[in-house]
């Protein structure tokens, strides 16, 4: 509708949560989809070459990796995409403990364990739905379950809750992704770089890189007082928000502390960081407020292409959202 915005704008409203001061917002209404993922493509085996094509990302001088992918909007399948969203905006101070300030979360979803179809189905009456509500799907870090987890426990991982997760630790310290890249596009970059690496999958195992990213959190950035391995988002409350025209598209590893894995901003590229963490970023120095830091998870001798800009060609950054709450941007006209 015309003049969207305004009227959406009606419908902030501020709320008070029991024991804590000051005012929550909260919005619940349609925004522009800020999730972008190359979706077909990278689910038809990855089709197409996964790292940086020009210099920099939507540098448009093809000075990168011959035949990779450039940033386009073409390559975002949710380009086109509206969502309803749910924004919440609450004080920091009201959803900490007494642990270290860092906070954990993760979304689920729920059905009835039982649907009934009515054989003479009217608009009003076409099912009915019955028994306890049962959790049929989770979320917290992006693409987990999608890209991680095996086939055979997708639906335990999805009925189960993060204090679970020690079950499906193999399939984080023995991932299958970086081998699947490996198989895909080993021999055509040793052919386009006149290289003999013996593998672009990173070679240390178990992978305790990806033990910390996915289930534990980095010492010092969002890690919490207790550890308990599981699969869910965290942040340092204590870090300070950087500004949107500061933010770092690739959060931690691009030197920006308050980004990705620590929390997740709509204009963090998690596609991207996920695939370079996965390949073995996390091995090399981090530049973290303007210094090399070493990890000490696992060295570059472990990953032959630990520094290599992979990426879907899908680009997204923090100027493609709005500065004021509820941050996602205005929907789109007419769209799906």
């Amino acid at each position: 509708m015309t003049e969207y915005k305004a009227y959406a704008d009606q419908f902030v409203y501020q709320v008070a949560i029991p024991n804590c001061e000051g005012m929550a917002r909260v919005f619940v209404g349609q925004r522009k989809d800020p999730f972008v993922v190359n979706l077909g493509k990278t689910f038809d085996l990855v089709n197409y070459v996964p790292v940086e094509g020009d210099s920099s990302p939507g540098a448009g001088d093809g000075e990168g990796f011959p035949g990779g992918i450039t940033q386009s909007a073409d390559n975002d399948d949710l380009a086109d995409k509206n969502v309803t969203s749910i924004a919440v905006e609450v004080p920091k101070a009201c959803i900490v403990g007494d642990g270290n300030q860092v906070i954990g979360s993760w979304t689920t979803a729920s059905l009835p364990q039982a649907r009934v179809l009515n054989p003479n189905a009217k608009f009003a009456n076409n099912a009915v739905n019955g028994g306890a509500l049962t959790q049929v799907s989770r979320l917290g870090n992006p693409l987990v379950n999608e890209l991680v987890i095996g086939i055979k426990d997708k639906d335990t991982f999805s009925t189960s809750h993060p204090k679970n997760d020690g079950q499906f630790l193999d399939y984080v310290s023995h991932p299958s992704l970086p081998e699947l890249l490996n198989i895909l596009f080993k021999d055509a970059v040793n052919t386009t770089l006149g290289a003999n690496l013996e593998t672009l999958a990173p070679t240390n195992f178990p992978r305790t890189d990806l033990i910390t990213a996915f289930l534990t959190g980095f010492a010092g950035v969002n890690q919490q007082a207790t550890v308990t391995p599981s699969e869910m988002l965290r942040l340092n409350t204590a870090i300070a928000a950087t500004a949107q025209s500061e933010q770092s598209a690739f959060g931690v590893a691009g030197n920006d502390l308050a980004g990705f894995p620590n929390g997740r901003r709509p204009g963090d590229d998690v596609v991207d960081i996920a695939l370079r963490v996965v390949m073995g970023r996390l091995c090399h120095p981090i530049p973290v407020a303007g210094t090399d830091t070493d990890l000490e998870l696992c060295s570059p001798e472990d990953a032959n292409v630990g520094t290599v800009p992979f990426t879907d060609g899908a680009p997204v950054n923090a100027l493609m959202m709005d500065a004021t709450f509820p941050y996602l941007a205005t929907p789109l006209a007419g769209s799906k």
